[in-house]
């Protein structure tokens, strides 16, 4: 008989990329502090009109972060991913809220002024910086979890791969789309941007997005037993 004062139990795989995708949420912040060259990728920028093709490296970590989440969805089902997306927030908006404090608190009078530069600029950033990250991921990911699942119930359980580089690439548009234009319209000119972020977004959602979300639900199966 079940004991009904028992906890639910919950399943392996959803607590570890739960865990996963909490750090995810936190680091793609920081990394996004550095532009990377995309080697042979770099060259479609020209054959378009554009400069050579760059990406900030925040994108390595929201791609696993649309990865889990679609594994989730496949695994868990689209109510439970969506309740991840939301979950998420939390150690993103903790996330940017200690960078606020930490930034405001005296540094210690044994602290190189090169460091405490170098790390003024890492960690600092502007309110629509912060807000259009906000909102970019929310958003985005509302919309991977939706495309995955819709895709899932017109297709059924085939062509994993290809329903999660579709919602991924449309979701990468969008995200693009708003975080670049909350954050720096006004600021300089964002066409170029917004046009090659997009354009290499789609490119390593395309190429990087079916084999991640293989592995996760295999992963995610095996944890399950």
């Amino acid at each position: 008989m079940v004991n009904p004062a028992a906890p639910a139990r919950i399943p392996t795989s959803l607590f570890f990329l739960s865990v996963f995708y909490g750090g995810m949420v936190c680091i793609a912040g920081v990394l996004g502090n550095k532009q990377v060259s995309l080697g042979p990728l770099s060259a479609v920028g020209p054959l378009l009109g554009l400069g050579p093709l760059a990406v900030e490296a925040g994108i390595f970590a929201f791609l696993l972060l649309v990865a889990v989440s679609s594994a989730v969805a496949e695994l868990h089902g689209r109510v439970t991913a969506t309740r991840l997306v939301q979950f998420g927030f939390v150690p993103l908006i903790v996330s940017i809220l200690l960078s606020v404090i930490v930034l405001a608190l005296p540094a210690a009078h044994d602290m190189a002024p090169e460091r405490q530069g170098a790390f003024a600029m890492m960690m600092g950033g502007t309110p629509r910086i912060w807000a259009g990250g906000i909102i970019a991921y929310g958003i985005s990911q509302t919309l991977n979890v939706t495309l995955f699942a819709w895709l899932k119930g017109r297709e059924g359980g085939r062509m994993l791969w290809l329903r999660a580089a579709v919602a991924s690439m449309l979701s990468q548009i969008v995200d693009t789309l708003l975080f670049v234009t909350i954050a720096f319209l006004g600021v300089f000119p964002i066409t170029e941007l917004l046009v090659g972020q997009m354009i290499t977004k789609v490119l390593l959602s395309a190429i990087l997005v079916p084999p991640l979300i293989y592995m996760f639900v295999s992963l995610g199966r095996r944890l399950d037993g």
